[in-house]
């Protein structure tokens, strides 16, 4: 599948910027050594790939995935073969013992890639999936950057996203409190992050749900009134490679808007899709009858396909990689901006913020409303839209 063709490109938006600090970075990556935590998903395993192919003399990769670790394996050595240094995978959960077992045991990384993390808006509609991405997104972030300094690792790199900056749904913000103790915790370790367009097709995407909905002979359902900006697995690689080895502390690198990337709609890339699938999209009404025509269109070469405006929790009607006020690095890459980040967090708050979670997690008890609070207070301005409706309730 061309997946860039399916975003509207003919190039790879990093490669001038790749091929020009190419041999720095394989100068880097032969001599050091990696830990990637979270490396089995999409962008993890891009980024695995990319450290792979340049030889590093140690690579750890760290999923909770079993399975996708399986799968990387076989396309690494099927496409790559093997390294000179020592490649292992561990399929563990960065939040539990196990994992400070095994980081008590070793823990000799020069440089420490966390990709983990809960991206979903969906994942906001109960207080208890809210609760683990805080976990994952902020907490676990805050005890493996612990645990690198503690080990004498030289640089932790940590995955953010365009939706921190200014967050309207609460992964967006969970994502800026993130940033906010990276830049807390970046005074006792170099610490640098990037925030990401979507990874086109990436594992739970609305785009890799079409080739679910294709095999499983489903219809195609998209919103036609929200516009993304679209990066592919490579390039997400290319991005956290580039801001965890070249970018200087507190450095956030996101990809600068250009005639290359541009904005388009899910349901744009649907058509297209289809199209190159060998099918004609087929405009339904309603969900029942999308699912009863499923059963006839596609031996006429038509597949049916729903697309409607978006009316669910925490979708932002566009897309932004920097706030007002941040400044901005725009000339060191061609296709790459970065934020020259400022340490504008109150210690205070953030401490607050951590003494509110852990009394919440003590108790076993806790709600939404709690949670949004407590980001409401550590975020002021944070616009959390709350329309009663989530995509679990939507075909």
């Amino acid at each position: 599948m061309n997946i860039l063709k399916l975003i509207g490109r003919s190039d790879n938006l990093f490669q001038s910027d790749i091929a020009k600090h190419d041999q720095e970075l394989k100068r880097i990556i032969t001599n050091s050594k990696f830990l990637v935590i979270g490396g089995a998903g999409s962008i993890g395993q891009a980024l695995s790939k990319e450290i792979f192919k340049r030889n590093p003399s140690k690579l750890h990769i760290v999923d909770i995935s079993e399975n996708n670790m399986v799968e990387l394996v076989r396309d690494i050595r099927s496409s790559l073969g093997y390294i000179d240094g020592e490649f292992k995978t561990f399929a563990l959960d960065a939040g539990s013992f196990e994992y400070d077992a095994f980081i008590k045991s070793d823990g000799n990384y020069d440089y420490v890639f966390n990709i983990s993390a809960l991206k979903h808006v969906r994942s906001e509609k109960d207080p208890y999936t809210l609760m683990r991405m805080i976990e994952v997104n902020i907490l676990n972030t805050i005890k493996t950057i612990h645990q690198a300094r503690e080990k004498g690792t030289h640089k932790y790199f940590c995955v953010s996203t365009d939706k921190a900056a200014n967050p309207v749904n609460m992964m967006g913000a969970s994502k800026r409190i993130m940033e906010l103790f990276l830049m807390r915790e970046s005074q006792s370790i170099d610490i640098s992050t990037a925030r990401f367009a979507n990874v086109a097709f990436s594992d739970g995407s609305l785009l890799h749900g079409f080739n679910q909905r294709i095999q499983k002979k489903q219809p195609i359902v998209a919103p036609n009134d929200i516009k993304r900006y679209f990066v592919t697995p490579q390039e997400s690689g290319e991005l956290c490679l580039m801001s965890g080895l070249l970018g200087e502390s507190r450095d956030i690198f996101f990809p600068k808007l250009s005639e290359e990337l541009h904005l388009i709609t899910f349901s744009e890339i649907a058509v297209k899709y289809l199209n190159m699938m060998g099918y004609e999209p087929y405009l339904c009404t309603n969900e029942e009858e999308a699912r009863k025509l499923v059963e006839t269109l596609p031996q006429e070469g038509k597949w049916p396909c729903l697309f409607t405006e978006s009316d669910t929790t925490g979708e932002k009607d566009f897309e932004e990689f920097f706030m007002e006020g941040e400044t901005l690095d725009l000339e060191r890459f061609e296709n790459l901006g970065v934020v020259k980040s400022q340490l504008d967090y109150k210690e205070a708050k953030l401490n607050d913020f951590l003494d509110s979670i852990q009394r919440m997690k003590s108790s076993l008890d806790w709600t939404k409303k709690d949670l949004v609070s407590l980001f409401n207070d550590l975020l002021p301005g944070f616009d959390h839209k709350e329309t009663g409706k989530y995509l679990d309730s939507k075909m």
